[in-house]
């Protein structure tokens, strides 16, 4: 079977690389990290200014959604660009909140995220960390079949990214409680899966293209790196893994926003793949670009250290094949 992004997809794809290409995104992950947000959210509003998060609000909330084979394409621009904060936290609290069935609280919440006004942080079950909730206007925490909502946060925790800011939520008014927080919560999970996958696709393309115009200059021995065989066929494993991991991102796109009964498998299955393809392609990048690959000064090393915690966010590949073999 083949997945083919229609015209104006992919017109929508490259909209969103060519304004990300020259926003200085590396600037704003490195203020994000040092806890400075405005360039951050400045990019955040700009990228609303395409409809990235009106895509998961539905109509009546002012959004055009929810459409998540269009999220997906947006998440993998935003993850070859490495943009920071809750980006898939504040859109799976969008389906969150969409499905809750609480009217005020999706009246209150839903046009903001759309507009890009809003960021949230969302907890569900087991997570006992809240993505950048120094950040976010407010954390939906999920336990059981109670969800909270809490602007308070304890201290920020180190992480293997420097620029994905983990906390730990505090406190929180209850928001609702019964089966309708528990269903919601399945399918914001299903949902983050997908983004998140999508989000370690663009970013393993990135670290691959990134690692082919390195080889290309680094000589050794009197000739390119990349002539080399050996590097030749580590390159050519990068790109078989991510473009296996491509069709089941899309097919997981698909199943989602025709509501298929298998949308949560196919969601586990993407996210395996799309992690692992991205964790991989970090490593090459790191081995091939030797030493300088670990130095700060290397933009690139933004890129490396984001990829193994996107590869265990929001479901490792371990629980994520769990939930395709139980699927």
């Amino acid at each position: 079977m083949r997945f083919l992004l229609t015209a104006e997809q992919r017109e929508f794809a490259r909209t969103l690389d060519s304004l990300l290409g020259a926003a200085g995104t590396p600037a704003a992950v490195r203020a994000w990290a040092a806890g400075e947000h405005k360039p951050g959210r400045d990019l955040w509003a700009r990228l609303a200014g395409t409809g990235v998060f009106a895509l998961a609000v539905p109509e009546e909330h002012d959004g055009m959604g929810p459409l998540p084979v269009e999220l997906a394409v947006a998440y993998v621009e935003l993850g070859r660009h490495a943009v920071p904060g809750p980006l898939v936290e504040t859109v799976a609290a969008a389906a969150f909140l969409h499905r809750l069935g609480d009217p005020d609280a999706a009246a209150d919440w839903l046009p903001r995220i759309a507009a890009g006004d809003a960021l949230v942080g969302l907890c569900v079950q087991d997570a006992p960390f809240a993505l950048d909730a120094d950040a976010a206007d407010t954390v939906l925490v999920v336990r059981d079949d109670t969800v909270c909502h809490t602007e308070t946060h304890g201290p920020v925790q180190p992480a293997l990214d420097p620029a994905r800011r983990l906390s730990r939520p505090l406190g929180g008014t209850v928001l609702a409680r019964g089966p309708a927080v528990t269903a919601a919560a399945r399918h914001a999970t299903d949902l983050a899966r997908l983004l998140t996958a999508a989000q370690a696709l663009g970013l393993g393309r990135a670290l691959l293209d990134g690692t082919v115009d390195y080889v290309k200059q680094r000589t050794q021995f009197g000739r390119p790196i990349g002539s080399f065989q050996a590097v030749k066929h580590r390159l050519a494993d990068t790109l078989i893994g991510l473009e296996f991991a491509q069709p089941l991102v899309h097919a997981a796109a698909l199943a989602l926003a025709a509501e298929d009964p298998s949308a949560g498998t196919q969601a586990a299955a993407a996210k395996a793949a799309a992690g692992e393809a991205c964790y991989a392609a970090a490593r090459t990048a790191l081995q091939l670009h030797g030493a300088v690959g670990y130095t700060d000064a290397l933009d690139l090393s933004l890129w490396i250290r984001k990829a193994r915690p996107l590869r265990d966010a929001w479901g490792t590949p371990a629980a994520c094949r769990a939930r395709v073999l139980a699927g």
